[in-house]
């Protein structure tokens, strides 16, 4: 299994689970924990470390620094926490990347200029600190709009932003996917 195949297997179980214990004590708890992360580096918050590293196999670790693996897990676990907040429906969906869900903003013209910057950003981010920081802004709109988006596919994405081609490839994907929901939503009008 490729590395990035465990990484959506992995979040997908992390999912599955935070799902099933959303309306647990610990669950709501490890929601919020996950929530103080967000634009925090993962391992900065010791109460993440058991949410993030319970089950994650060693070959997606490294030492002495942040794997690429981790950064990806860490950074869609605490966008989808602030996703969900506050969402009575589970803001994790399949098949719906950020380019088909930042699309689904878009209710007019002035929107689709607005918006369309905000993946702009996201997209020509210099830095994977630079694109997470970019993101929460997205997620904050879809979660206002109660726009749900696939975590497991999201996070598989994030980790192959290490390797440039495949990065611009799938830029290149949400470019289309957005595109494909406007064509979608333009022919309902």
């Amino acid at each position: 299994m490729s590395k990035s195949d465990e990484v959506y297997k992995y979040i997908d179980s992390k999912l599955e689970y935070l799902k099933n214990n959303r309306d647990t004590g610990k669950g709501r708890r490890i929601m919020a924990n996950l929530r103080r992360g967000v634009g925090k580096q993962p391992g900065e918050l010791p109460e993440l470390w058991g949410i993030i590293f319970e089950g994650i196999s060693d070959n997606m670790l490294q030492k002495n620094q942040v794997s690429y693996e981790e950064w990806s897990i860490y950074t869609a676990l605490t966008l989808y926490a602030l996703h969900q907040q506050g969402c009575e429906n589970n803001m994790n969906q399949k098949k719906i990347s950020i380019g088909h869900a930042v699309a689904r903003l878009i209710k007019n013209d002035d929107d689709e200029s607005r918006i369309l910057k905000r993946l702009h950003l996201v997209v020509t981010a210099v830095s994977l600190e630079d694109m997470a920081y970019h993101l929460r802004g997205i997620i904050q709109l879809l979660k206002q709009a109660e726009i749900p988006l696939d975590y497991a596919k999201f996070a598989k994405e994030l980790y192959w932003f290490h390797d440039e081609e495949i990065a611009q490839n799938i830029k290149l994907q949400w470019g289309r996917d957005f595109w494909m929901e406007r064509n979608k939503a333009n022919k309902k009008d």
